[in-house]
């Protein structure tokens, strides 16, 4: 997507200077940067602190984190350390365990000789895939939203609801969630999207920051205001974006998820989930019980990062001095609550036939 005028994606290969480069989200809505990263510690200190965020990107991310340790040592001493170390950094997204399973699998009948192309030459396609399969996503997910408008007087939007941010910055380009929207828009539909906040990052921001750069009508919104919209009528159409998603369609994402799935349930409005393949985890079935769910940083919750009114970026404490902060990063939306999931093969229920119907290689894979 384009950030004044300029297409980016999440994270490049620097041809030049051979080395990869990523949007340091860390500032954004308020400031674009742009870093390298040179070692495996930047490559591990990236996804911890969530200068790169999003399933889809840490799992790209984690990919030319391999490609970089095979290029100092390619011996299997070195690529298990780079692939434990790697995967430790964030516990709950399944893109990043995907993607390093794939690069070790791959890279482990290789000659040394030949590790460090090939894991350069395996993260290049991992993101090019995830490009393509998010473009699709969205390919699916317009039609939902046309079968909306057709029923609309004209000229009146769809209205949207998302929550975090499952956009383009979350992905290596296009995003999850926000892929049908900006399809839609694209295509002349009228579309107006209620952006939750989501606190305690304020990830909406960042989606804030997609929709107005693409000219996407939009509005940034508390967490507690979706319920309230859906009650009287405003919302016509639910979109996240999902970390992992068990074989029988549970929903691991971010937290509050699973309380505008209820709003959504009591209220009569489809509430749908973009779910690209890798983020499907075939070993785990019952979402609440097994997956683990990330607590973060208490300093999220106690500190809020903004724009100053002399247009610095400052933190400032939002808790009283002593209090202390619980920070469970993720919720489960369990596959009742779901009307359905966006992937990039179609639309299916949230269940184990749903998936394994678009899926058949892979649920068979899992169960052999």
């Amino acid at each position: 997507m384009k950030v004044n005028g300029t297409h980016y994606r999440s994270l490049w290969w620097n041809h030049k200077d051979d080395v990869l480069e990523i949007i340091d989200q860390r500032w954004l809505p308020h400031d674009f940067r742009v870093q390298p990263v040179n070692t495996l510690q930047d490559f591990a200190d990236a996804i911890v602190e969530m200068r790169v965020r999003g399933a889809p990107l840490i799992g790209a991310t984690a990919a030319y984190g391999m490609a970089l340790a095979m290029r100092q040592d390619p011996s299997d001493a070195a690529m298990d350390h780079a692939w434990s170390f790697l995967n430790a950094t964030r516990p709950t997204a399944i893109n990043l365990r995907w993607a390093l399973d794939r690069c070790r699998n791959h890279l482990r009948p290789l000659a040394e000789s030949e590790r460090a192309a090939a894991a350069l030459a395996l993260a290049h396609e991992i993101a090019d895939e995830d490009v393509e399969i998010n473009r699709s996503i969205g390919s699916h997910g317009l039609e939902l939203i046309k079968e909306i408008a057709a029923k609309k007087p004209a000229g009146e939007p769809v209205r949207l609801l998302t929550h975090c941010n499952a956009g383009w910055i979350a992905t290596v380009d296009w995003g999850t969630a926000t892929s049908p929207m900006y399809q839609a828009h694209d295509a002349g539909i009228p579309i107006h999207v209620w952006v939750d906040e989501t606190r305690p990052r304020n990830q909406g921001a960042l989606t804030s920051w997609e929709l107005g750069s693409h000219g996407i009508s939009h509005s940034y919104i508390t967490d507690n205001a979706g319920g309230h919209l859906m009650q009287h009528g405003q919302v016509d159409l639910v979109i996240t974006g999902t970390d992992r998603t068990t074989r029988r369609g549970d929903v691991c994402n971010k937290i509050g998820t699973y309380l505008k799935a209820l709003a959504a349930k009591d209220n009569g409005v489809p509430f749908y989930v973009a779910l690209p393949s890798p983020t499907i985890d075939w070993t785990v079935s019952d979402g609440v019980a097994e997956i683990p769910i990330e607590e973060r940083s208490e300093r999220e919750i106690t500190h809020v990062q903004g724009k100053t009114e002399d247009g610095g970026i400052g933190v400032v404490q939002v808790t009283p001095d002593g209090t202390p902060g619980g920070n469970p990063a993720f919720d489960v939306t369990p596959n009742r609550l779901v009307t359905g999931l966006i992937t990039e093969r179609g639309i299916c229920d949230a269940s184990e036939e749903g998936l394994a119907g678009l899926f058949p290689e892979m649920a068979a894979a899992k169960s052999a």
